[in-house]
């Protein structure tokens, strides 16, 4: 079927099955399914979906954006990014007196201060923000945790890894992605946990997995989100 409502359009598929009560789901594709009480009259349906209707779309934007990938983004339309699990706008201002340009965080934008308004520049400036936020939030985080364990780690790094957000080496160093700093504080101290523990448990054995259980009971749900949304995690 389809609908429009507040000029956007969406398709979507009813299916009547024996249960008590009408229920939106989305596919991985953003593709709409609504499943309903059998006799459930079709107005019912379209009352749900425009009372959740900007919910729908967005959800479903966000499916298609995750299967286009990472996109470039460009600093001279309006971009939004995302630092500690919420996107906020970015601000980017000439400034040609400053000596480094930088970054200030409001509560409602990420404002970018520079000397040159270049895209390359504007990255750079963030990137650093990102790498002093994630430093200070992550040796936080490592200090609120540290009861746990009776070892210690030797150090604690940010590093700019394409491929990971968090190591442990047996020298128990322990290095975080800059990128962590756009997660959710639960996600991050899940990170930091997952990462301690290995200063106990070098593999994911049952022990380790146990550990972590222990520390962070609701870890599968951190772990979902990463799933779902690390891919936004970027500049």
């Amino acid at each position: 079927m389809i609908h429009t409502y507040s000029g956007e359009t969406i398709h979507f598929e009813i299916k009547y099955k024996n249960r008590k009560s009408i229920a939106i789901h989305m596919d991985v594709y953003g593709n709409v399914e609504v499943q309903a009480p059998k006799g459930t009259q079709d107005d019912k349906v379209i009352q749900l979906l425009e009372a959740r209707w900007e919910l729908i779309q967005e959800k479903s934007k966000e499916m298609k954006d995750r299967l286009l990938g990472q996109q470039e983004k460009e600093y001279s339309q309006e971009e939004r990014v995302l630092y500690l699990g919420n996107t906020y706008p970015v601000k980017v201002y000439q400034d040609t007196t400053i000596e480094q340009d930088y970054v200030v965080f409001d509560e409602k934008h990420i404002n970018v201060y520079v000397k040159q308004v270049e895209d390359g520049k504007i990255k750079q400036a963030l990137k650093r923000f990102y790498y002093q936020q994630c430093k200070a939030i992550v040796e936080k985080s490592v200090r609120s945790y540290q009861s746990n364990f009776k070892v210690k780690p030797r150090s604690i790094r940010i590093s700019d890894s394409k491929t990971t957000l968090g190591t442990c080496d047996s020298q128990l160093q322990l290095t975080f992605n800059w990128k962590l700093a756009m997660a959710p504080m639960k996600v991050i101290d899940y990170v930091v946990v997952h990462e301690m523990c290995h200063m106990v448990h070098l593999n994911h054995d049952r022990s380790f997995w146990r550990l972590v259980g222990k520390i962070s009971p609701d870890y599968k749900e951190q772990e979902n989100w990463l799933a779902l949304s690390s891919w936004k995690m970027t500049i």
